[in-house]
């Protein structure tokens, strides 16, 4: 039986590596910095179902880390992260050539937070719908790659 397709070596012929972007183009970037775990594993699994590729980061200091490893299509950033404020991270990748664009995610900031923040391309409020998060994400990436 180890002959059969779908079992042994017979199998790997017929499959493609992921990694083989030959004439396609390669899967978003999106890097979601946020201290809670299970914020950053809802996103990931569900933008990796979408086909994103997900890196994550749990600071400041690690998402800039995460900026400085690849091309990074789209940052989702929480706006407190360890007591840490996270505008300066906005307009850092804003800085960059093509910018990335940032969405906003916070399940604490109020009207007026908000519209400090307003230079960010997108807000979602916790909880957010998985749909929306697909939606603004998506529409982001390829806004992105048309610069």
């Amino acid at each position: 039986m180890p002959e059969d397709l779908g079992y042994g070596p017979t199998l790997r012929g017929y499959i493609r590596s992921m990694d083989d972007t030959e004439g396609h183009a390669a899967a978003p970037r999106i890097l979601v910095v946020d201290d809670e775990p299970s914020i950053r594993l809802l996103c990931r699994v569900n933008l990796e179902l979408e086909g994103h590729e997900v890196l994550e980061a749990d600071s400041l200091a690690s998402a800039r880390a995460a900026l400085e490893t690849g091309d990074v299509d789209v940052v989702l950033l929480d706006v407190h992260l360890h007591g840490e404020r996270s505008e300066a991270l906005i307009s850092e990748c804003h800085d960059r050539l093509p910018p990335i664009p940032v969405v906003i995610v916070s399940g604490s900031a109020d009207a007026k937070q908000l519209a400090q923040l307003s230079h960010a391309d997108a807000i979602l409020p916790k909880p957010f719908e998985l749909d929306e998060l697909i939606t603004t994400v998506y529409n982001l990436s390829r806004a992105r790659a048309h610069r």
